[in-house]
């Protein structure tokens, strides 16, 4: 409950804690429900090496530079390389983690407290079985009954349009997203049904 927002060593923990072999065997199958998901883990994409500058030569109005702009200005450091083992639970894992600031870019969630509920909401809609986030939504909003109540609306707010955005969409688990570098943000949401609240 005193964890910092953003331990990713804590969230980490918790993830293995609650999405246990079962649990892992049905977020497989629900996100294997559509073409997109069952290929993402038979060709297990990943992004690669991301170059942030490079990327941010492109014109801004692309997926690209929106993400490399949303990664410069809020200090971040894409995720690193690794190789993913012939192991769907491991893809998954992998996947959700090295896509999840393409995630905030493409549904306009800030990485503020609100917005990292919101993009939580999303994906407790998108994910289905996933319990992760639907654990780190009961444990913010939690924090928020503690500590900062003054951001009750917020919280609710952000929890309540997530939700909306991620069952209205159309499933982000799976895209090739380094294939959609230069494409237009706003033709890439339009195309995954995505409209910002």
């Amino acid at each position: 409950m005193k964890s910092p927002y953003g331990d990713f060593a804590a969230i980490s923990k918790l993830s293995h804690f609650l999405n246990d072999p079962a649990t892992l065997q049905k977020i497989v199958a629900f996100l294997s429900q559509t073409p997109q998901g069952k290929q993402a883990f038979v060709d297990r994409p990943k992004l690669g090496k991301i170059d942030l500058q490079q990327l941010h030569q492109l014109p801004n109005y692309t997926l690209g530079y929106a993400y490399a702009d949303h990664m410069i200005t809020k200090g971040l450091t894409p995720p690193p390389v690794n190789e993913i083992e012939n192991d769907p639970f491991m893809f998954l894992r992998a996947h959700i983690g090295e896509t999840h600031d393409i995630w905030h870019v493409v549904t306009r969630c800030d990485v503020d407290k609100p917005g990292e509920v919101k993009l939580e909401a999303f994906y407790t809609a998108q994910l289905g079985p996933d319990r992760l986030f639907l654990a780190l939504l009961a444990k913010n909003l939690l924090k928020t009954a503690m500590y900062e109540v003054e951001l009750c609306e917020q919280i609710i707010d952000g929890l309540t349009q997530g939700w909306m955005m991620g069952k209205r969409a159309k499933p982000l688990f799976g895209i090739e997203w380094n294939r959609l570098w230069e494409t237009p943000l706003e033709d890439v949401q339009i195309s995954l049904n995505i409209t910002p609240i």
